[in-house]
């Protein structure tokens, strides 16, 4: 998959998919009006797990500088209010039988890095681990990150708390 209008993580992400045998639809940047004449932020997959609800599922691509993932900590999670908004908006308008989620997509920096664990993928030189948080339980925990830059987080217990691994989500 060379999509060049995605960037790494999604790519990544993308690919990861593809070696994973889950169906999906790539939302294309420049596509995006597609999805209708409506100013909610788009979102870049809809995932298609078998026999469960389907996924619209909002990249988000941070670094993880740590180096253990033992207790769940250092991992940026932080969404922007905009992000917020348009995944509420599409699980809305996709009703029922859909679930909305954050998939984190953290590239790893460090070379020596205790996963615990964890599934790592490896793509285009480089180590990712992909985490999920579901819309709902993003949104019961946030917290104001900057008002100026209308961004929000989730506090590390809560994200230790909410955040599961993809490959858990599509079991």
């Amino acid at each position: 998959m060379k999509n060049f209008s995605l960037n790494h993580y999604e790519r990544a992400f993308g690919n990861w998919l593809i070696d994973n045998q889950v169906q999906y639809i790539a939302v294309d940047e420049q596509k995006r009006a597609a999805l209708g004449r409506s100013k909610i932020k788009s979102f870049d997959y809809l995932l298609y797990p078998h026999n469960q609800q389907i996924i619209i599922a909002e990249v988000k691509g941070r670094k993880f500088k740590g180096s253990s993932f033992a207790k769940l900590a250092g991992f940026e999670c932080w969404v922007t209010a905009e992000d917020i908004n348009g995944l509420t908006g599409w699980q809305g308008i996709f009703g029922p039988g859909h679930t909305a989620v954050f998939v984190f997509a953290y590239r790893i920096e460090n070379v020596d890095v205790d996963f615990d664990g964890r599934e790592v993928y490896d793509f285009d030189a480089n180590r990712y681990v992909f985490f999920a948080v579901k819309l709902d339980n993003y949104r019961l925990f946030m917290t104001v990150r900057s008002p100026k830059w209308q961004t929000v987080t989730l506090p590390a217990d809560k994200f230790r708390q909410c955040a599961v691994q993809m490959q858990e989500l599509l079991l």
